[in-house]
């Protein structure tokens, strides 16, 4: 399993400099990704709640959040190696052409190393913000997906459908990456894992339960076999919300809770359970915190539980 590690993307931490020094600093210990989010608005009184909470409050992290594609472009240029993700872009939010044409830039400007995950969201309030009906989402993002990728890998691009339109045009240039980056798709229940096997490259998941992991991997190779697609290669990606304990929590804690050690097994918890990358995610706890304490938190965490350290101890 491939581990990666959140930039600084919500709060008072998430500055250019802090972005740059965490982006480097994660490649030079040999993190594999580097991860972002998308959020529009913060709704202050929200039509519908966060799927992952209970209650009619958004978590606090995201009031405020910098755009993912910009920030990625921005760390892009300060780094070399390490691949840059995002979990994930709410399609409504874009035309495909424009999307396509973004990602195909940045996918450059790093040299290939560019890995989308695309989803269709759950806030009400953004659909209304940008102008796109929430009815029909799931036909929408299906189309989305489809269009998106004739755009990548056909010479000559023509594509109409019920949602999107492409005139017989060239939207050059395409991708480094052949076909094109890696999609994968994120949501909840049976439709998100039909997507992810049928119209991508895998699943990216958001903070999914330790004991849901396995049950979850198991859907989505049963439903890649049943589709004629090879299951081994489907990259199941998760992000790990972790919380730094000085105690030991024990064995009833939330995973990825409690003492770097804990944490450390854990990250083989979920390696064990399937995944093929866990990327630890800092900003639902750091956002809210003074930035210098935030990046000298997390800084420690990062050298604490990088590659090199759990491979050190293997």
């Amino acid at each position: 399993m491939k581990l990666g590690f959140s930039l600084p993307i919500a709060g008072a931490w998430a500055t250019p400099e802090n972005q740059v020094l965490v982006a480097r600093e994660a490649e030079k210990l040999g993190y594999h990704s580097l991860w972002t989010l998308q959020r529009l608005l913060y709704a202050l009184e929200p039509q519908n709640e966060y799927p992952a909470m209970p209650g009619p409050r958004w978590p606090e992290f995201m009031q405020s959040v910098v755009d993912p594609i910009v920030t990625l472009a921005y760390v892009a240029s300060q780094t070399t190696r390490i691949r840059l993700g995002i979990s994930v872009l709410v399609m409504p939010n874009y035309a495909p052409v424009v999307l396509a044409k973004q990602l195909a830039t940045l996918d450059r400007l790093s040299g290939g190393r560019l890995d989308v995950g695309l989803g269709l969201g759950w806030s009400r309030d953004e659909y209304e913000a940008v102008g796109v009906p929430y009815s029909q989402r799931g036909k929408r993002g299906d189309e989305f997906i489809r269009c998106l990728k004739a755009i990548w890998t056909d010479d000559v691009v023509e594509f109409r459908g019920e949602f999107y339109t492409v005139p017989k045009s060239l939207v050059q240039p395409k991708p480094v990456q052949t076909p094109h980056p890696p999609i994968t798709v994120g949501g909840y229940g049976s439709a998100a894992v039909r997507r992810a096997v049928e119209l991508a490259d895998g699943f990216s998941g958001g903070n999914v339960p330790l004991a849901q992991v396995a049950p979850l991997v198991g859907e989505l190779k049963e439903a890649a076999a049943a589709a004629g697609r090879d299951a081994e290669a489907l990259q199941i990606i998760c992000r790990g919300t972790y919380r730094i304990h000085d105690a030991p929590q024990g064995a009833d804690r939330r995973a990825l809770f409690g003492t770097v050690d804990e944490i450390r097994e854990d990250v083989g918890r979920y390696a064990a359970a399937g995944l093929t990358e866990l990327f630890l995610e800092a900003n639902v706890f750091e956002a809210m915190e003074p930035a210098a304490e935030a990046m000298d938190r997390t800084l420690g965490v990062m050298e604490a539980l990088a590659p090199s350290q759990t491979s050190s101890r293997e």
